[in-house]
């Protein structure tokens, strides 16, 4: 049995694995392989005139022109080690050479040198050429600083612990999609927003669901102890800024305790019902795995497309892959569409035996999980326990992830 604690030391951790299971999780759903440590280009630390030569992604680029009209590329690019200004000169019609090739490609092999002015240092790039290699996204962008390891057999302790059919429906989920959601970002900006960010997100989810079902003897008690430690934090917050000056503070709780507690109501009006643990549980594995096809980086993996859509062609086999980014197909369905369809596709492509009203109630789930239309929700509002709870813990979770270093549990 492994204990830990999470949110504020509040919620106790724990699950079983056999050494069975645990070395199931091993062979079927290992970590990716992690790069040694990457320092990235950090220019802070480089002189003036030092060589430049890396591996880099392409964030953004203009072309400008100076004072006496001689035209450049002012360049954004990043790695490991955060954005990276750098700028390449029109000497022989590089500006126009360039331009078309940085629209089409993300990944860039830079040679150049370090230069300053006023006390600014960038990049002076004298060859970019695009990367034809595979990518290994873990080179070039943040990932969570957590083991991976441990996450994955927390993330299955759960799943293993459910009956079936929602137990199989959620393996073979991983069956499918494990390659890709093991590294997923959860999001490009706000939280869990760099590679493993998904499941780090997923399984916090558990956490707060398991917390507020098992561990302690009634759900609505146990929301509004939840709710209560926000609102001591927020305190804590607005002290901590009353004390700071000419900082302006962060608020991660602001507006949070009355968006609660008007979710702590809606739930009162399903409070005679059961709730179905194993929906749920299910339900959060499901509520962010359309994120595989929303979100669009350097090295990313189109096998969810591919499942999903099996006799499907696509156009653009050339993809523009960089940085975190909204994916120019998921972009125009969106994650909670995704979510049910995934849901669907596994329970169809394995055959799965299930109610009909334990579909509908996953489904509503993960439809309703952003808690109000104006936040995205596909549904008014949540019609049952479980919506009300799958909300309310992705509201919770989303927000601490803002409050801890991502190395702490």
């Amino acid at each position: 049995m492994t204990k830990a604690n999470y949110f504020y030391d509040m919620i106790p951790i724990n699950y079983e694995l056999t050494e069975e299971q645990r070395e199931q999780v091993k062979s079927s759903f290992p970590p990716p392989a992690l790069p040694d440590e990457i320092a990235g280009l950090d220019l802070n630390n480089l002189a003036k005139g030092t060589p430049v030569k890396t591996r880099v992604l392409l964030n953004d680029f203009e072309v400008k022109k100076t004072k006496t009209n001689k035209s450049f590329l002012k360049i954004t690019l990043s790695d490991q080690s955060g954005n990276i200004s750098a700028k390449m000169w029109d000497n022989n019609g590089e500006v126009e050479a360039m331009q078309p090739i940085l629209e089409k490609a993300g990944v860039f092999d830079i040679r150049g040198q370090v230069d300053e002015f006023n006390g600014f240092k960038s990049v002076t790039i004298y060859d970019m050429t695009p990367c034809k290699e595979n990518i290994d996204p873990f080179t070039l962008l943040a990932y969570t600083k957590q083991d991976i390891q441990q996450l994955s057999e927390e993330l299955f302790a759960y799943l293993y612990a459910l009956d079936n059919p929602y137990q199989e429906i959620a393996l073979r989920a991983m069956d499918q999609l494990w390659e890709s959601f093991r590294i997923s970002p959860a999001a490009k900006g706000f939280h869990h927003n760099y590679l493993g960010g998904l499941l780090k997100h997923t399984v916090g989810l558990m956490r707060f669901c398991r917390y507020i079902t098992i561990q302690e003897d009634n759900p609505f008690r146990a929301v509004m102890k939840l709710i209560h430690k926000v609102e001591t934090q927020y305190k804590q917050e607005i002290w901590e800024s009353l004390k700071e000056d000419g900082q302006r503070p962060s608020f991660v709780w602001k507006d949070a305790i009355d968006h609660l507690y008007h979710m702590l109501q809606g739930m009162g009006e399903y409070k005679y019902e059961e709730i179905n643990y194993n929906a749920l549980i299910t339900s959060i594995l499901f509520h962010d795995i359309g994120k595989l096809a929303e979100y669009d980086y350097a090295g990313k993996s189109m096998n969810v497309f591919d499942y999903l859509y099996p006799t499907a062609t696509i156009e653009d086999a050339q993809r523009k892959q960089a940085g975190i980014a909204m994916d120019p197909l998921g972009v125009t369905i969106g994650h909670i569409p995704y979510g049910v369809l995934l849901l669907t596709k596994v329970i169809e492509h394995n055959q799965v035996q299930v109610s009909m009203e334990a579909i509908h109630l996953m489904s509503h789930c993960i439809l309703c999980h952003h808690g109000l239309p104006e936040w995205g929700s596909a549904v008014r509002k949540p019609l049952n326990l479980e919506g009300y709870l799958i909300h309310i813990v992705d509201y919770l979770d989303s927000r601490y992830e803002n409050t801890e270093a991502d190395h702490q549990k």
